[in-house]
């Protein structure tokens, strides 16, 4: 509910009231509005001294043509008062640094969605832009130069409210992984061209993509490819992780698509496992979708793929790590067939409470993990 400042005076005769001691006199009426912001019902409690009851009703609707006449004259719409305040940053490579949250449904807004950094207004703040200031500091340790009011996002609370969110863009050319994250789970940067694929409310991806828009040509963002000699040289002892993509592909029963492993395999010979590869040169979702239809005859657009899990894991001790990226395809065409046979020797779509007992480790990890809504999780390291 949301109180509308005070608007009118109602002054009127008063008869005597000898019960209570009071002569005849002029009284004074402070009139306040009141309007609901959600279809949930409001408890009112009455004081049944002064009135006999109460109701919500349209303006148009008022008894007393007097109040009814100043009711109409009030703005339609009343915002709610803009008390949250989130960065949009960028870089000078054409990205957007994106928070993923944790996943706390029912205790957090947006849960486990990659979202702006920033929060609420707090009695310190003079202004948001030291709301935005002082969430960045606390969140990440991140302080940026310049920060520029760029507009107003409304989210969605849980109550079902609109949250006017003032959004303040500025520039850094940092690496997310120096911060440190004390809320969610990771910072990483993201084209805007990339956020059909992710968890993320639509008026976030829509700003993102308005504000790539407003920039001038000569200051736009450019093209995240440099030369390879210019990319930043791997810090002593860094080891490379293996990209695996794999399709989480779930009929409307619920069932999962599994495949068995052929026997001379060389990768879990005769065990079941997701349709996956290895990413070439090429971007992840470039990669499931040619996979999906080189192994299975599936065709998969990218607007239709979302990521679900991501799972860090190694084989055995010593193995080279490896970053499993599953994604779930929302919509697809065609049945699975055997495209490779000497990959594959069957496609079976199986409940995710009763998968086979040869399935491959991390594949079971993820998919209990993709069931439960949890977004990471590590497999094979020692404790």
């Amino acid at each position: 509910m949301q109180l509308i400042p005070f608007f009118d005076i109602d002054l009127h005769d008063i008869d005597a009231h000898p019960g209570k001691g009071e002569p005849e006199h002029q009284h004074f009426d402070l009139r306040f509005l009141f309007r609901l912001h959600t279809t949930n019902e409001v408890e009112v409690r009455l004081q049944e001294e002064e009135v006999g009851g109460i109701e919500w009703r349209p303006l148009d609707k008022t008894a007393s043509p007097s109040l009814r006449e100043k009711l109409l004259k009030l703005p339609l719409q009343a915002e709610p008062e803009t008390a949250n305040a989130s960065a949009l940053i960028y870089n000078d490579h054409g990205e957007y640094l994106l928070h993923l949250r944790d996943y706390f449904p029912g205790e957090i807004c947006e849960p486990g969605m990659w979202s702006l950094l920033g929060g609420g207004r707090e009695p310190q703040d003079a202004t948001l832009e030291h709301t935005v200031r002082r969430e960045l500091h606390e969140e990440a340790d991140l302080h940026i130069a310049d920060l520029t009011p760029f507009g107003t996002e409304e989210a969605t609370d849980d109550a079902g409210r609109t949250v006017p969110i003032a959004i303040y863009a500025g520039r850094w050319n940092g690496d997310p992984r120096d911060l440190h994250l004390t809320e969610g789970v990771m910072l990483a940067w993201f084209a805007p061209d990339d956020l059909d694929r992710l968890r993320i409310a639509p008026t976030t991806r829509d700003l993102v993509r308005r504000h790539a828009a407003s920039l001038p040509t000569s200051t736009a963002p450019q093209n995240r490819l440099v030369p390879h000699e210019e990319h930043r040289a791997s810090p002593h002892g860094t080891v490379l992780n293996v990209i695996g993509v794999h399709l989480y592909l779930e009929r409307p029963d619920g069932t999962v698509l599994l495949g068995l492993r052929h026997p001379d395999s060389a990768f879990a010979p005769s065990t079941w496992h997701v349709l996956a590869g290895h990413c070439e040169q090429e971007n992840a979702i470039t990669c499931l979708i040619r996979e999906a239809r080189e192994e299975a005859g599936l065709h998969i657009e990218r607007q239709d793929v979302e990521l679900v899990h991501v799972i860090h894991h190694i084989d055995r001790a010593g193995d080279r790590p490896r970053m499993g990226l599953f994604f779930r395809a929302r919509a697809w065409s065609g049945e699975p067939e055997l495209r490779e046979p000497d990959k594959c020797t069957q496609w079976k779509f199986w409940d995710p409470a009763a998968l086979p007992d040869d399935l491959v480790p991390y594949t079971r990890v993820a998919i209990g993990k993709i069931q439960n809504g949890e977004l990471y999780s590590e497999s094979g390291w020692p404790a």
